[in-house]
């Protein structure tokens, strides 16, 4: 199957060609940026999804929330097509990933829903290496396009800069207030979601919650705050609507601002220091290349040509 044999068929919703596209964002060979560009460009009509982020600590039912609330946006939209990319986190040891999301996933049977787990291979931010090439696929194949991410904490952001809207997915006793605002988490969701609200304690939480986001966040309008069940089934209704509500409206980030944030991104893990230091130096290789593919390609070779002159 060739690329654009792969793409007539993943507009059709074949699970198969989009896995076959995917994979072709998720390559890394020289290869990769050509093919990319050849998929994009016959992708360039597609009109382009919402992202949402999906965040929490672990433990807190991302994944069995998914499981509940992606068949209840299928059933309320019948139009509607919906992308999962779903962030496992690596062994620091091994270097490998149980990507264990696929066990908790049932609507693989879907035509309308299409799930892909990605390994973070260690790194911090919540997202694997590959997640912000990917989703520019997803976002041109699926209406609304959800990544869920290994977790949040203070170092873990860059869902903030890929996503148009983020929710935090919080379980009952999971702090008091104090916890919550020592945490750092709640300054960066849009939305909340105290899921196991049939748990006796989540009542408790609710408020704590409530109360944590009116210190840390004095002067805003406070963040909608659902409760949900993915065991019961309560405010799945509710969060449903409310994720139809994100995809039908504006988006926070254009293209480019999502490349420029994970361009600077890419200088910094792959060549630190010295790379952001290099790239204070030259022209906005964003704006000049043909895509995000091209800047990389420009920077590594400039850079190698830079570091040389100054070696000599």
């Amino acid at each position: 199957m060739n690329l654009a044999e792969a793409v007539d068929r993943a507009r059709a919703g074949n699970k198969h060609a989009i896995a076959r596209l995917v994979g072709v964002f998720e390559d890394t060979r020289a290869t990769g940026p050509a093919q990319r560009a050849q998929v994009l460009e016959l992708l360039a009509m597609a009109p382009v999804g919402a992202v949402v982020g999906l965040t929490g600590t672990p433990g807190a039912g991302k994944s069995s929330l998914l499981a509940r609330v992606v068949p209840a946006l299928l059933a309320e939209d019948r139009q509607l097509r919906v992308g999962v990319l779903a962030i496992d986190p690596a062994s620091h040891v091994s270097g490998g990933a149980l990507l264990g999301d696929r066990t908790r996933t049932r609507f693989g049977g879907e035509e309308r829903a299409y799930f892909r787990s990605q390994s973070n291979a260690t790194e911090l931010g919540g997202l694997a290496p590959t997640t912000f090439q990917v989703t520019r696929l997803l976002q041109r194949l699926f209406d609304l396009v959800i990544v869920e991410t290994v977790g949040i904490g203070q170092s873990e952001l860059d869902v903030r800069h890929l996503a148009d809207h983020v929710y935090l997915v919080l379980q009952p006793l999971g702090g008091d207030e104090i916890q919550f605002l020592k945490a750092g988490i709640v300054e960066v969701p849009d939305s909340f979601v105290l899921n196991k609200c049939d748990d006796p304690a989540a009542n408790v939480s609710y408020y704590q919650l409530r109360s944590a986001l009116s210190l840390a966040r004095p002067f805003e309008d406070l963040p909608p705050v659902m409760r949900t069940s993915a065991r019961t089934g309560e405010g799945i209704e509710e969060l449903s609507a409310h994720l139809l509500g994100v995809a039908g409206g504006p988006r926070r980030h254009t293209d480019a601002a999502r490349a420029r944030y994970f361009f600077e991104r890419w200088v910094d893990d792959e060549w630190g220091a010295v790379g952001r230091r290099f790239a204070g130096t030259v022209p906005d290789l964003l704006a000049l290349a043909d895509g995000f593919d091209d800047a990389q390609a420009r920077f590594g070779a400039q850079i190698i040509d830079w570091l040389g002159a100054r070696s000599g």
